[in-house]
């Protein structure tokens, strides 16, 4: 089988957020393991308006073909008003088919480590025909971050990042199986 092509998604588009440095900090872990073909893909970068509102044909277009261009997915979650944030709702939204029969695993945080964001995407993923993963890595904001803005996370989340990729890369084949 060929490698496979997973994409960690950031999933804010706020001032100042600190999904880019956890995104890293994920990719960094996962190039290492050099099992399969890892990416950062911000959901900043396609400027996707509000679902619906006006005419996004370019941008649905773009971000729908690099969604489509992958096996699988780590989705990078900061829990907002115990949820997901509205940017990446309004991601996930944008596709359908795309998302379709591939897995992902949650890397979230948060004070409580973002458990409340990981549950709420769990609902949606699973109509999005998407299968996340298990093993879910939980940073807390209190212990994991500096000022709540400099990430410095715990050695211990080394071993359910590599776990959660385990996961997602023999999910993310299987499924790749049913699609066309």
């Amino acid at each position: 089988m060929a490698e496979l092509n997973i994409g960690i998604i950031l999933g804010s588009t706020r001032q100042g957020r600190v999904s880019p440095q956890v995104g890293e900090w994920v990719k960094s872990i996962a190039d290492k393991r050099n099992d399969a073909n890892y990416e950062i893909v911000d959901i900043a970068e396609y400027k996707l308006p509000l679902f619906g509102e006006v005419d996004a044909t370019q941008q649905a277009t773009a971000w729908n073909t690099k969604l489509a261009s992958l096996d699988g997915f780590v989705f990078i979650v900061q829990e907002y008003n115990h949820s997901i944030t509205a940017a990446l709702k309004n991601a996930l939204d944008y596709a359908r088919e795309a998302w379709n029969n591939k897995a992902a695993g949650i890397v979230s945080y948060g004070s409580v480590g973002g458990a409340r964001a990981a549950e709420h995407l769990r609902g949606i993923l699973g109509e999005l025909s998407v299968a996340d993963v298990r093993i879910h890595p939980a940073l807390s904001l209190f212990t994991d971050f500096e000022n709540g803005s400099v990430f410095k996370p715990a050695d211990l989340h080394l071993t359910n990042v590599n776990g959660m990729l385990d996961q997602v890369l023999a999910w993310s084949g299987a499924l790749k199986t049913l699609r066309p």
